[in-house]
C-alpha cells in the first residue's frame, strides 16, 4: 500500500484532488491532502512545507505528488521526511537559490504561452461545466510571500522522480515544459491530453497514471 500525499496548486485547497483521492483509497492506498497558507501574507515557502510535513505524521511509503506551485513546495518535503516516488504534474521546476519570483522570467515562462486573463479559458476550458462551477468555491486568494525567498536545496533531493505534462495546459504549454523539465531535471516527461487541471477533467487517466507510477515502486496492497 502507498500513501499518496497530493499537494494543489495555488489560490486552492484540497477539494482539488476530490475525484481523484477516492479511486486511489478504493484500490487500498491511503490518500492525505494538505492544505497550503495560500492567503496568509505571512507564510513564505517553509511555512507551505509544514504544512505538509504536519499532515503526513509518521506515515511511509510515500508517493508525493505536486500540481503547479507545488513543484517548489515538494522537492523540500523530500528533504524533511522519506518519500519513495516525486511525480509532478503540470508543475513548477524550481533551481537552487531561484525565488519564485525570479522562475518566470528565468524559464522565459512568458514566451509563447498560451495564458488568458479570464481563468475559465486559461484554467477551466477543458473542466465539466458542473466542475467548473463548482471550483468557485475552492478559489482563494494567493499570498506572494510564497514566491519571496530563494529555494533552499543545493540540488534536486535524491528521490525517483517523474514529471507529468498535459499537452493543452494554456497556463504552462507542453513545449515550455518539455524544455524546462529537460533542462532542470535532465529527464523526459511524460504526456497526456487536457489542460492545466487534470485533477478536474481527467481525473481518471490521472488516477491511473498515479496508480501505474507507484506500482514500479511501492509494494502494491
Amino acid at each position: 500500500m502507498a500513501t499518496f500525499v497530493l499537494l494543489h496548486g495555488a489560490g486552492s485547497d484540497p477539494w482539488y484532488w476530490h475525484l481523484v483521492a477516492p479511486q486511489l483509497r478504493d484500490r487500498g492506498h491511503d490518500v492525505v491532502t494538505p492544505t497550503f497558507p495560500c492567503d496568509d501574507d505571512t507564510a513564505g515557502l517553509l511555512d507551505y512545507v509544514d504544512a505538509v510535513v504536519a499532515a503526513i505524521g509518521d506515515r511511509r511509503d510515500l508517493v508525493l505528488v505536486a500540481q503547479s506551485l507545488a513543484g517548489m513546495v515538494a522537492p523540500v518535503v523530500c528533504e524533511r521526511v522519506p518519500v519513495d516516488l516525486l511525480v509532478l504534474v503540470a508543475a513548477m521546476v524550481p533551481s537552487p537559490g531561484e525565488t519564485g519570483a525570479a522562475w518566470w522570467t528565468n524559464t522565459g515562462h512568458a514566451v509563447g504561452a498560451d495564458a488568458s486573463d479570464d481563468p475559465v479559458v486559461t484554467f477551466l476550458h477543458d473542466v465539466p461545466i458542473d466542475v467548473a462551477a463548482e471550483s468557485a468555491a475552492h478559489v482563494r486568494a494567493q499570498s506572494e510571500a510564497v514566491f519571496d525567498l530563494p529555494w533552499p536545496l543545493a540540488a534536486w533531493p535524491d528521490v525517483p522522480t517523474r514529471f507529468l505534462l498535459c499537452r493543452d495546459d494554456r497556463f504552462f504549454p507542453a513545449d515550455f515544459q518539455r524544455r524546462v523539465v529537460r533542462e532542470r531535471l535532465g529527464i523526459v516527461p511524460d504526456e497526456m491530453g487536457g489542460g492545466h487541471l487534470p485533477a478536474l477533467a481527467r481525473p481518471q487517466e490521472l488516477a491511473d497514471r498515479l496508480l501505474a507510477y507507484a506500482a514500479a515502486v511501492v509494494s502494491a496492497p
